[in-house]
């Protein structure tokens, strides 16, 4: 090892055999940190394992290149790249990005048990801000649309 020629081990504290006062504040302090800091991407809950999308005939043929993705998990509970948001700050986040990009197109992947007349209240906002939308489906013909 590169430690032999200056004997670099012989100098090295050993290790605790238990937990002091220190590993509890550090542990204590690190808890705090995550309850008063915690990022909202990784703390928050996100789409569950159940979240499946509606299955459509041809849902392939009119698919486009979109700039912007949501996901609406239930009623009220919509994620963007900002995090979780609820259907007035959504449309405050679909007028910004629809200004700063040149022909927006959003990409909404909605539950298959969100009711249509949320979906038509999203797809109207973001059609007022300037979006092009996009639902999101699986063709049950496709491997995709097989799986559940």
């Amino acid at each position: 090892m590169i430690t032999r020629p200056l004997d670099l081990a012989s100098k090295l504290r050993s290790t605790p055999r238990s937990f002091d006062a220190l590993f509890w504040v550090n542990a204590g302090v690190i808890v705090l940190f995550f309850a008063l800091f915690g990022s909202r991407f990784v703390l928050a809950p996100g789409v569950g394992v159940d979240f499946s999308l509606p299955q459509l005939q041809g849902a392939t043929q009119g698919a486009a290149r979109t700039t912007h993705v949501i996901s609406v998990a239930r009623s009220g509970l919509i994620f963007t790249d900002k995090g979780a948001l609820n259907f007035d700050q959504l449309k405050q986040w679909l007028a910004e990005n629809g200004q700063k990009t040149q022909s927006p197109v959003l990409l909404v992947r909605a539950d298959a048990a969100i009711p249509v007349a949320d979906l038509t209240d999203i797809t109207s906002a973001a059609q007022e801000a300037g979006f092009q939308v996009q639902i999101a489906a699986l063709d049950p013909r496709s491997p995709q649309g097989e799986r559940r």
